[in-house]
């Protein structure tokens, strides 16, 4: 390749990335910052459970209570958000805790906070006779998120302590949360694993349990059953260069997290980010973030966390180390 080619396929690559955070972008949410406060700005999806909590500080101005301003960039998908906090154009994101173990073997760091301990269900009619692993036996089943998905692998784990391989005995169907949420209304398939916020939908419209939950099976490991496998995604250099700001953030979220929990009434205003109209849809969404809301980390609870990553077939020799995990509130 020469010089041209080379500059050439650099120049190209820069403006993919660009384009797609130009199609993905929408302006920075942030209030006025004449006071001269530091910012930490977080990349979220418009309709995203983070969205609720977050927005739920910048209208109660909790982190200006704790020193700082909140920036929030929202943005379409997960993918833009990701890349938004890899390139640097913002200093945070919500991320799974695979995404974080990924970043970090691919030599980028990323600290830890925990979010949310809502790791999905196992969705059935009300009438299903499914109440346990060994009943999806002969089935067909809907997973959300493909073959990767962190309940799926698990769930997979906990049938083979049986004896079941879920892929022989059962009709495994891949595809996106709101098609499989169709799919099952329609009698199309028997059972999916899905995302706790598509689950709780499905539930607040009625005619619809969880089989088992996600808690569950982690008990079967013999691990926490509230672990915070979905968390904020800081960068280990701008955490080293500013952990005061951290700190700060981690308090406002710990506070939007306790005032949402115990006072409903703030609810009312974060009900058009929750895209229903719906009265039990609406309380069974309010009712799982709150069960989702984390304790704080441990040596106990990291010790589960790391081990969960090796269920999903994480090398032991690789794993993030105890550092990336964020220790105080949440």
């Amino acid at each position: 390749m020469n010089r041209y080619q080379q500059k050439y396929g650099l120049c190209r690559l820069s403006i993919d990335t660009l384009l797609i955070l130009f199609l993905s972008w929408q302006p920075l949410v942030v209030a006025d910052q004449g006071d001269g406060l530091p910012t930490v700005s977080v990349s979220v999806l418009q309709f995203g459970t983070a969205h609720w909590e977050l927005n739920h500080i910048v209208d109660r101005q909790l982190d200006r209570r704790h020193g700082y301003t909140l920036a929030l960039r929202p943005v379409a998908n997960l993918p833009a958000s990701h890349l938004a906090v890899t390139s640097g154009t913002v200093n945070g994101a919500v991320a799974d805790l695979l995404w974080a173990q990924s970043r970090y073997q691919a030599g980028s760091a990323f600290l830890y906070v925990p979010f949310s301990s809502s790791i999905g269900d196992i969705v059935v009619a009300e009438e299903s006779p499914v109440r346990t692993v060994s009943d999806l036996e002969g089935l067909r089943i809907g997973v959300a998120g493909g073959p990767d998905s962190k309940g799926w692998i698990l769930l997979q784990k906990v049938a083979a302590q049986q004896g079941i391989n879920l892929i022989k005995v059962a009709e495994v169907q891949y595809a996106a949360p709101p098609l499989l949420s169709q799919a099952l209304r329609r009698g199309q398939i028997d059972a999916i694993v899905t995302y706790w916020h598509f689950a709780a939908r499905l539930k607040g419209e009625g005619g619809w349990r969880s089989a088992f939950g996600m808690a569950d099976l982690l008990t079967d490991m013999e691990l926490a059953s509230d672990l915070p496998v979905l968390g904020y995604v800081f960068p280990e250099p701008w955490v080293r260069d500013n952990p005061q700001l951290l700190e700060s953030f981690a308090r406002s979220v710990a506070e939007a997290k306790a005032e949402l929990a115990e006072q409903p009434v703030y609810w009312r205003r974060l009900r058009p980010l929750m895209r229903t109209a719906d009265k039990g849809v609406f309380e069974a969404l309010r009712a799982g973030f709150i069960a989702g809301n984390p304790q704080p980390l441990t040596d106990q609870r990291i010790a589960d966390l790391r081990e969960l990553l090796v269920l999903t077939g994480v090398e032991s020799n690789t794993l993030m180390p105890d550092t990336l995990f964020y220790r105080g509130q949440p």
